[in-house]
């Protein structure tokens, strides 16, 4: 699984012009599956999203999590992360997972980021949707659970 994580003042999703997702303060995910993925790879993304220290405390320093800060996710699901672009000019996504492996897998991965504690809001899986964001820094990250 690959995770991109961007640290937002507020984020929103819409699908046919009506919000599915919106957030304030938090974190922004943008959420892809490549074959071969399992729970414990959403699991140990989940877990590290929900602890990563990226949020600055009064000095300054990334000490504080969307956890500790009481902060809320946008999970938005990406297969054209695993776009392949390094031959030609089209990209390739054979490297994504099916969709419906893969939103079993999304689906499991949102359910462990809110047994985290977290607040959870999504966008449409497949559906056309429109992202945006106030990213907060900027603050961008690329989290893969396999080496």
């Amino acid at each position: 699984m690959r995770v991109v994580v961007q640290r937002c003042k507020k984020a929103k999703v819409t699908v046919d012009d009506a919000i599915t997702g919106e957030i304030g303060k938090g974190l922004l995910l943008l959420v892809g599956v490549t074959h071969g993925d399992t729970e414990k790879d959403a699991k140990y993304l989940a877990d590290k999203i929900a602890n990563l220290r990226i949020f600055e405390d009064e000095a300054g320093k990334m000490n504080f999590s969307v956890s500790d800060t009481g902060g809320a996710i946008l999970s938005v699901s990406q297969f054209t992360l695993y776009g392949d672009c390094r031959k030609g000019r089209r990209p390739n996504f054979m490297a994504a997972a099916a969709p419906a492996e893969a939103q079993a897998l999304y689906d499991y991965f949102n359910r462990e980021l809110s047994g985290n504690g977290l607040q959870v809001e999504t966008g449409v899986f497949g559906a056309m949707m429109d992202v945006s964001l106030t990213n907060w820094g900027p603050v961008t990250l690329i989290l893969d659970s396999q080496g």
